[in-house]
């Protein structure tokens, strides 16, 4: 569980809360025309903009948001060196019984492990990196997408009150309720936009990064290790990828 992206989303939602519940009544905010005119259009415009099952499949990919970082790159880098020292000593055959935690990585030491060729082997987990990567920028994008969404249908909604506003001005009961929903709507939207889609969308390019950074030592690391290359010119390949400030920790670790 990633406590970031718990800890700001609750801690948004509970400070907006309790400034609504210190000004007055907290029923006040509650209007809802104004949460159908925000929730019905963002989800129909994003229906409109998007094919079903990729807003559908959205649902999933943002749960990486929530989710566990991807392995620590310095961690899949011992893990990789450690596993090219094991398949040195006691042969490639020696790995296909070898617990591996990061499932992109079992993959690649499977096709190490068959003799898969490294060139179509490259082939192969390169396409499965670019494929990850698509999955991770269409759930970012629909949820940039919302996050336009959201506001704009908030100044419909704020048209619409004004609208009803002006056209009820003889009967003064009936103006209070029509500027709720053009002031309400407005709200609504810039919640949704600024406290939920654009942070999500936002925190799901951070995942991605870390996930395909990962995926592309995994790559890297498999290919070495089917060549056969000597464990340490493999760790040192694989510390290329780690942050500067990273690659002297590990190298003071390894001194």
């Amino acid at each position: 569980m990633d406590l970031a992206t718990v800890i700001g989303l609750t801690l948004s939602v509970i400070l907006v809360v309790a400034a609504i519940v210190m000004g007055g009544s907290p029923m006040l905010f509650i209007n809802a025309p104004s949460a159908l005119i925000v929730v019905g259009g963002t989800i129909g415009a994003t229906l409109i903009k998007n094919p079903l099952a990729d807003v559908l499949a959205t649902f999933k990919v943002v749960g990486k948001a929530f989710s566990a970082k991807a392995p620590p790159t310095s961690g899949l880098t011992d893990e990789i060196v450690t596993l090219s020292r094991k398949a040195r000593k006691e042969g490639m055959l020696a790995l296909e019984n070898t617990p591996v935690a990061y499932d992109f990585l079992s993959k690649a030491i499977a096709m190490c492990v068959d003799g898969v060729e490294v060139g179509q082997m490259r082939e192969i987990l390169e396409n499965d990196i670019r494929a990850t990567g698509g999955r991770h920028k269409r759930g970012a994008k629909i949820l940039l997408g919302i996050g336009e969404a959201a506001p704009a249908f908030g100044m419909i909604g704020t048209l619409v009150g004004l609208v009803q506003m002006l056209a009820s001005l003889e009967d003064p009961s009936t103006i209070g309720p029509a500027m709720a929903v053009a002031l309400l709507t407005t709200l609504y939207g810039a919640l949704l936009a600024n406290v939920v889609a654009l942070p999500l969308a936002e925190k799901l390019k951070v995942r991605s990064g870390e996930e395909l950074l990962a995926m592309a030592i995994c790559v890297e690391g498999a290919v070495s290790l089917s060549q056969g290359d000597n464990p340490s010119a493999i760790d040192q390949k694989l510390k290329a990828f780690l942050a500067p400030k990273l690659r002297e920790t590990e190298e003071k670790k390894a001194a």
